[in-house]
């Protein structure tokens, strides 16, 4: 799915079923210059993925536009910035 974040459209995967939200350091680095003044410190989890163990550096909140036909929808979920993940969007 495409949503507005910051005036501009970037891909984002929706899960449910997830524990946390997270994103990519390397995502934020090519599309957020400023991004390491809005991380807040993050509490101790574990993330893990196929290929081992991944590190979170802190949380980013960011406010997300939905587009809906009905009226978008706005929400300001937070994200747990992971330093060795590859996703190529949120």
């Amino acid at each position: 799915m495409t949503v507005c974040i910051d005036n501009a459209q970037h891909p984002l995967i929706i899960d449910s079923g997830t524990h946390s939200s997270i994103v990519a350091r390397n995502y934020l680095d090519n599309h957020f210059p400023n991004w390491e003044k809005q991380l807040w410190p993050t509490k101790a989890k574990n993330f893990k993925s196929a290929s081992g163990r991944m590190t979170s550096i802190g949380t980013i909140i960011k406010e997300i536009i939905i587009p809906h036909r009905k009226g978008n929808i706005r929400c300001n979920p937070e994200f747990v910035v992971l330093d060795d993940a590859h996703n190529q969007e949120f």
